[in-house]
């Protein structure tokens, strides 16, 4: 199959016969086992193993419908504001129940930020914006130096540093998005999930993105659903392709995780023929 150039440099930089995801002693930051995602009655999607390790960027790929926001969501509880939502099986964060009466979503969203489809500031001022979330959990000092370190992260202080008091909505798209991650980083996450983040931007602020992402998996671990492959391919550390099939108890359409690993082998070498129809343009 045609491999992105991209993606080929990256595979030949791997050293031969080494595996190079992670340490094999780490505990993974999220562990998903037999785990079913309803919306009331509805099977969403069906994830039989997947884990997300610390420090990398994980991408999730597949067609629409497929699942991938949803079991995204999962993974800071945002499923829980959908009415009727729910799952089952065993989801683990840092090796603790992700789900459970004595696990308080609102930590876990804490530790677990997240960046949307569409840039969306806060109608406030660029410092504002950035300070939010801290104050909320009732930060009152070094404000000042949380949102300048958090902007730093982003990419984003040299550009802001002289209009800290204007409106967030003033900067252009790619800039806004680098401010939700902003504001994402200054509440001190140990996760950063991003639903397709680069959707609504142009290929200059796309790429700016992806460097970004490279840069914030020194101090965060990634997650990101992208329906561009290349963007998979160029960004994440390992992929997870999603697929949908009828389920078999009730007929429906039904997201299930087909595979995953380590991003160069899942492009170059997939190991479920429907992963490779999917990224050679077959289907989906």
């Amino acid at each position: 199959m045609n491999t992105d150039p991209a993606l080929q440099r990256r595979i030949e930089a791997r050293p031969a016969g080494v595996d190079t995801e992670r340490d094999p002693g780490e505990l993974a930051v999220f562990e998903l086992d037999g785990v079913d995602l309803y919306y009331g009655s509805f099977r969403a999607v069906h994830v039989e193993h997947l884990e997300i390790y610390r420090n990398q960027i994980t991408a999730f790929i597949g067609p629409s419908g497929c699942g991938k926001t949803t079991v995204l969501r999962a993974l800071n509880r945002m499923n829980d504001l959908v009415p009727g939502a729910r799952a089952t099986g065993r989801l683990l964060f840092d090796g603790e129940a992700l789900v459970g009466p004595d696990v308080d979503p609102i930590e876990i969203r804490r530790r677990v930020g997240m960046v949307f489809q569409k840039p969306n500031p806060f109608p406030k001022t660029i410092y504002d914006n950035v300070a939010y979330g801290p104050r909320v959990n009732g930060r009152k000092k070094g404000l000042d130096d949380l949102v300048e370190q958090a902007l730093r992260k982003a990419a984003l202080w040299d550009e802001v540093k002289d209009k800290l008091k204007q409106s967030g909505l003033s900067l252009s798209g790619g800039q806004q998005q680098r401010l939700c991650i902003a504001r994402a980083i200054a509440v001190e996450p140990e996760v950063i999930l991003m639903d397709e983040p680069c959707s609504a931007l142009d290929p200059i602020s796309t790429m700016r993105i992806e460097e970004l992402m490279d840069e914030l998996k020194d101090d965060y671990t990634v997650v990101i659903v992208t329906h561009n492959m290349q963007q998979a391919a160029r960004a994440s550390d390992r992929t997870a392709f999603f697929t949908a099939q009828l389920d078999e108890h009730t007929g429906q359409r039904m997201g299930t995780l087909v595979e995953v690993g380590d991003t160069a082998a899942l492009f170059t070498k997939p190991a479920d023929d429907r992963t490779e129809a999917y990224i050679t343009g077959r289907f989906g």
